[in-house]
């Protein structure tokens, strides 16, 4: 099945992931392969959109405009290499709230489908944590993929351990990509 919706985690599988959060355009750093398979999805007709849990907001470690400005430079650089982003949600709550958009709560997959017109099982999610597979799962996605960039290595036990394994486990996100795309 190529989905015509890629749901992406952000921080490791996009870009680095970091324990100190990714609070401005300074931190952020592209993993290696993440821009060509961001091109590869969108000239397969993949629509990317990014779904993230960004806690630093909620911790007061970041603002919202610092969020959405490397939000808005990410998105550049993606064009800027041939892919494009189509829209970014993301959770500004920390765990202690409780709130239904924080993955692994299924709000921010489920708000992007009604917004797209689009049914949860047309589409995929790529993410290096336990919480983007469970998500994905609970909101219905027809595909899940596990890259081992990020958290990704650790989560695979996990997921394995709790019954929830992915539909897919890849190296990088080019490598889900291309198993997405159908070039494997």
């Amino acid at each position: 099945m190529k989905p015509s919706v890629v749901f992406l985690d952000r921080d490791g599988v996009i870009n680095r992931d970091s324990e100190a959060y990714v609070k401005n355009w300074s931190e952020f750093s592209f993993l290696p392969n993440s821009l060509k398979a961001l091109r590869r999805l969108h000239e397969n007709d993949c629509r990317c959109v990014v779904v993230t849990n960004q806690s630093a907001i909620g911790r007061g470690l970041a603002t919202r405009a610092d969020v959405e400005r490397i939000h808005r430079k990410m998105s550049e650089r993606v064009a800027e290499a041939g892919g494009r982003i189509q829209d970014i949600f993301y959770c500004p709550h920390v765990p202690a709230d409780r709130c239904r958009c924080r993955k692994p709560e299924p709000g921010l997959v489920l708000r992007a489908c009604r917004r797209l017109g689009i049914e949860p099982a047309a589409t995929a999610m790529v993410g290096d944590s336990a919480r983007d597979i469970e998500c994905a799962l609970r909101a219905g996605c027809g595909a899940t993929v596990l890259v081992r960039t990020g958290n990704g290595a650790g989560a695979e036990g996990e997921l394995r351990q709790r019954g929830l394994p992915p539909g897919h486990v890849a190296e990088d996100l080019l490598e889900a990509a291309l198993w997405l795309v159908g070039s494997r």
